[in-house]
């Protein structure tokens, strides 16, 4: 009992540093992009990876280790759904973290470096469209919680 309620600690604090890196992202992503700002996107960026793979960890973690054991999570397709929307929020995340990359070699490059409008544009379409698709995991996670999908 103390290993699952560890687990959906962990699970639960680590959704929500993600939420909040999405969000910092999301108002630091702008017109004007340079310099400090810019470098702390690359950071923020970086953190994200790192807290999703600990997710996937934590969360397969208490697929295996929980307390409702695996054939519950197995064979329930809201489950299934809850991991597709999360996988595609990582395939939503992958041209921004190679945008932020490609900015800050330039800023390396060149420390006047600001990014160009266009380019901020398109990024704040994927992290809206990220944004979205992750608004759906909790919904999954809420309706697998009362038994939904089995």
């Amino acid at each position: 009992m103390t290993t699952d309620l560890l687990l959906a600690i962990v699970h639960h604090l680590v959704f929500f540093a993600l939420i909040a890196i999405l969000a910092a992202e999301t108002v630091l992503v702008r017109p004007g992009l340079a310099g400090d700002a810019l470098r702390r996107v690359g950071r923020l960026d970086s953190a994200y990876g790192g807290l999703a793979g600990l997710m996937l960890i934590v969360g397969f973690s208490r697929v295996f280790f929980g307390l409702k054991g695996w054939e519950f999570y197995i064979y329930n397709w809201v489950f299934w759904a809850k991991i597709a929307c999360f996988l595609l929020v990582g395939a939503l995340s992958g041209p921004l973290t190679v945008r932020v990359l490609k900015w800050n070699q330039a800023l390396r490059t060149n420390p006047a470096h600001v990014v160009p409008d266009r380019e901020i544009s398109a990024a704040q379409v994927w992290l809206r469209a990220e944004g979205a698709v992750f608004l759906l995991i909790p919904v999954f996670a809420a309706a697998m919680a009362r038994g939904y999908g089995i």
